[in-house]
């Protein structure tokens, strides 16, 4: 049995969290996802998924598109069906864009149209999400999903080892803080009585749990190949917002038919989709509002628009239950074990720095300086991930969600950091 689906006393019921598409899972689903559409009428978008990466390295993606009906909706049953349609067109989309040896800019009808409408319903942009590539693309041979050895990807684009792996680690973090979403409503629930205990409790499993994801974290080495991922992996998982050095000036056009469609502009799936670390922030009140620019929504604020959206929602109710910050500041022993759970989530950010500089910022300079290992193929496709080239070799490396990769990283970083310090806050013992 998994560790986290035996019921804990005090927990809150479920369906109270289930408005919320919040599982024992957390945010990933209460049990494995569909891993394929019962219907036949959807084989043509599942044959498709199933040969992707054959397709891909034969250049006969896009035309086997082109070559497929554009099917309706109306087959979809339930919500998981919907999610397995939404995972299937948002790969199927950065395949025909990205899988060739330049961009196409133009999606076409056989996938914009059903897309739009699975998009709409899931109240997500039609884009490879976060969830689209990691919370609804497993499947689970036991019930532990933080097992990440008993899980499968269901599509990538490459069928490398390195690629599954590389989205299986999400999945891992994801499920290993299942348990602390209940135990942290539990706190807030806590602060108005102000018993202390119970929040310092809270706190203190916070810590234990994001230590926890950072350990997964640093798993991607074990069979996760940077080259691999950087040269083959990481071109696909690029959106169309901020890519017009990479070939997409205009982003992509949505093309509905009949003269119909529209030109989009959006991000590429990326972890800062990821509601739990979202979750994370908020209750601990870090503040990343220094990411946006004057009028203008901070990155993380933003990225909210690509998470499902009953999850969103969730972060939304969670930000408005209170403040362990504030309430640490008037008891000592709330405030250290605060500042221990700001100071593991700052280390798993460097943890993640870490990540980023061994599999996007070493390859990048090792490419811009000409080098090539015999683990990089021949026939490898320009990293059109990356507004970054040959030409600017000196310029900031863009993330696939869009951002200066770096200096985001570093600054939610600090921001953690800052979340942490309490400055000019004494405790009640001082």
């Amino acid at each position: 049995m998994s560790p986290h689906s035996v019921p804990v006393p005090g927990v809150r019921p479920s369906a109270e969290l289930a408005k919320f598409a919040v599982t024992r899972n957390a945010f990933l689903p209460d049990r494995s996802p569909r891993a394929v559409l019962a219907d036949p009428y959807y084989a043509p978008w599942e044959l498709l998924a199933q040969h992707l990466s054959a397709l891909i390295d034969a250049g006969g993606l896009r035309r086997a598109v082109l070559e497929m009906p554009v099917l309706a909706t109306d087959r979809l049953q339930g919500e998981a069906e919907w999610r397995r349609a939404y995972v299937l067109l948002g790969f199927l989309t950065h395949g025909y864009v990205w899988g060739g040896e330049t961009p196409d800019e133009v999606l076409p009808p056989q996938i914009t149209v059903p897309f739009l409408r699975v998009s709409e319903h899931l109240e997500l942009p039609p884009v490879l999400t976060y969830a689209a590539a990691n919370l609804w693309n497993f499947s689970c041979d036991g019930d532990d999903f933080s097992d990440i050895d008993s899980l499968k990807a269901l599509v990538t684009f490459t069928g490398t080892e390195s690629e599954a792996w590389f989205l299986l680690i999400s999945v891992a973090m994801e499920a290993k803080a299942a348990g602390i979403i209940p135990t942290m409503l539990d706190a807030f629930e806590a602060i108005k009585t102000r018993d202390y205990p119970v929040v310092v409790k809270a706190l203190q499993e916070l810590r234990l749990c994001i230590q926890g994801v950072g350990a997964i974290l640093e798993r991607m080495y074990e069979r996760c190949d940077p080259l691999v991922f950087y040269h083959q992996i990481r071109p696909f998982l690029a959106g169309s917002k901020n890519m017009g050095a990479a070939g997409l000036p205009r982003g992509v056009l949505y093309d509905e038919g009949d003269g119909r469609g529209e030109w989009r502009q959006l991000r590429g799936g990326s972890n800062g989709q990821s509601s739990l670390i979202q979750f994370f922030d908020v209750v601990l009140g870090v503040d990343h509002r220094t990411h946006g620019s004057a009028g203008q929504k901070s990155f993380h604020d933003e990225v909210r628009e690509y998470m499902p959206g009953p999850h969103r929602r969730f972060l939304t109710h969670v930000a408005r239950l209170g403040s362990l910050r504030e309430l640490a500041q008037g008891d000592a022993a709330v405030r250290d074990a605060y500042t221990a759970a700001t100071a593991a989530l700052s280390l798993f950010r460097d943890k993640h720095i870490q990540i980023v500089t061994r599999y996007i910022i070493v390859p990048s300079r090792q490419q811009h300086a000409g080098a090539r290992t015999a683990k990089e193929p021949a026939t490898a496709r320009r990293n059109l991930a990356s507004s970054s080239s040959e030409k600017k070799a000196k310029a900031e490396l863009t993330g696939t969600g869009g951002t200066a990769l770096v200096p985001f990283l570093r600054q939610a970083r600090d921001d953690t950091l800052e979340a942490g310090r309490l400055d000019g806050v004494k405790s009640c013992s001082s």
